[in-house]
């Protein structure tokens, strides 16, 4: 059965034998490395492109959509030129990693998809987007290798994230402008502000500030100095408050799951330095002293209780009703292809969704991650994405035992990443703000920090993880 479950997670898979016989990677990779050789400007190329990064991940909250594409243009352009210089010889520090094999093997089910899509112009237009998202990934993993630049661009989105926290938060205690209609106007909590910032929609600056709550919170720990960990609290204090103060169902749901898979994960990090009883008892102390702090604010704060209590109003909640409507025409959607999708990307949804949709119920999405990657690529999309998911798990916790071994302090960006991917695809179920650049990209940051740990192990060293710790790598 272990054998079983290690080829389907891909936790061995000799990926540098394969590429030292690919004809493909010798072809491509190396081509123009003589020229990388006697180049000045490229023996600086990581650097480059964690500059190119800094930028899409700082600019991406305060920007148009438009502008980010350009930049995301910019880092595949220079992720390619850097392929192409790369020695071709297979490096011990791998380049490629069962995550970038499930990421490319979506892409070619996407690709299919469009190429069978009834919008084909749309799916193709949508498919080049969703491509640079994707090498955007690639660009990612490579830097991230770098534990220097890592931190860089850790630290960065966290000093961004700040800067839209502490604006939200003046939103709050000055008040803002409604730009949509985001809450039951029915509702007792209809006049209730709910912030925004620089993002212009409660839900997507609930997106987007998951990943900032959870990694503040194990900068705590990570960060060295008393200082930085003040600025750490400090951190992770403004980003919990704001996210709360979307008043984003969605993103409450990410932040209590992102943060309670942070806890148990830092809990299994210390582990092994607790005594038998706190080793057995301090997660469900913990968890449960959260989950209490929560069921009293629920019982106690009103506008808290009225917002969760509307998710189980059903259809008696107007943004509920709008949901089920939707998903009822993508139900259809599914139904009628049901192996290959209608494309990928909004702008297929947008041709076809009009033909499914209720009386009144206009919609861009289908307001779930999981659907509307069904609607786009089938089952078989749907498949491919739930096994990337199970391979990013898998290997996150694989590598977090080795860096628990040798306690690492790496090992707290990867917990951070890990309840980052949990609390996301949380939200994702009931909102597609996921697809929004300025989400998608810190989704891809993710994934891609978590496939920059990976590291290649024998099989008798997935037998160790079996039966205990690891043996060092």
């Amino acid at each position: 059965m272990n054998l079983v479950w290690q080829r389907f997670t891909l936790s061995y898979l000799p990926l540098k034998q394969y590429l030292a016989t690919s004809y493909l990677h010798r072809f491509l990779v190396g081509i123009l490395h003589s020229w990388r050789q006697s180049s000045i400007l490229m023996q600086w190329g990581d650097v480059i492109a964690v500059a190119l990064l800094s930028l899409v991940y700082a600019l991406a909250p305060f920007v148009s959509s438009s502008l980010v594409g350009l930049l995301l243009v910019a880092c595949v352009g220079f992720w390619l030129l850097l392929t192409l210089s790369d020695d071709s010889a297979p490096s011990s520090t791998p380049l490629f990693t069962p995550i970038h094999l499930l990421v490319l093997l979506y892409w070619a089910i996407a690709v299919v998809s469009a190429a069978l899509s009834p919008v084909k112009q749309a799916a193709f237009k949508d498919l080049v987007v969703l491509t640079l998202y994707l090498l955007l990934f690639a660009l990612c993993a490579r830097v991230l290798r770098s534990p220097r630049l890592r931190s860089w661009l850790i630290i960065l989105y966290l000093h961004v994230s700040l800067i839209v926290s502490i604006y939200g938060l003046r939103q709050w205690f000055f008040g803002a402008t409604a730009l949509a209609t985001w809450v039951d106007p029915q509702s007792p909590l209809a006049k209730t502000t709910r912030v925004y910032s620089y993002l212009g929609n409660p839900n997507l600056l609930a997106g987007y500030l998951v990943p900032a709550v959870i990694f503040s919170l194990v900068a705590i720990f990570a960060w060295q100095s008393w200082i930085k960990k003040a600025l750490a609290l400090t951190m992770f204090i403004a980003n919990a408050a704001c996210l709360v103060l979307t008043f984003s169902r969605g993103g409450w749901i990410g932040l209590v799951v992102g943060v309670l898979t942070a806890i148990a994960l830092l809990v299994y990090w210390w582990s092994v330095q607790m005594p038998p009883f706190w080793r057995t008892w301090s997660l469900p102390i913990i968890l449960g002293g959260m989950i209490g702090l929560l069921l009293l604010a629920v019982i106690f704060v009103e506008p808290v209780r009225l917002r969760v209590l509307s998710i189980f109003a059903d259809r008696q909640d107007s943004s509920n009703n709008f949901r089920r409507n939707v998903w009822d025409a993508v139900f259809e959607m599914i139904r009628d292809r049901p192996i290959i999708g209608i494309g990928p990307g909004h702008n297929s949804f947008n041709q076809i969704y009009p033909l499914y949709q209720r009386p009144r119920f206009t919609a861009l999405s289908a307001y779930s991650v999981f659907l509307e990657i069904a609607v786009e690529t089938g089952f078989v999309g749907l498949a491919c994405f739930l096994w990337l998911i199970i391979v990013i798990f898998n290997n996150a916790f694989i590598q977090m035992r080795r860096l628990r071994q040798s306690r690492s302090v790496e090992g707290f960006w990867l917990i951070g990443a890990l309840a980052t991917v949990a609390g996301m695809l949380a939200h994702g179920i009931v909102d597609t703000i996921w697809f929004r650049p300025e989400v998608n990209s810190l989704w891809w940051l993710m994934v891609a920090l978590i496939a920059s740990y990976w590291t290649p192990i024998a099989q008798n060293q997935i037998q160790d993880f079996n039966h205990g710790e690891p043996t060092a790598s």
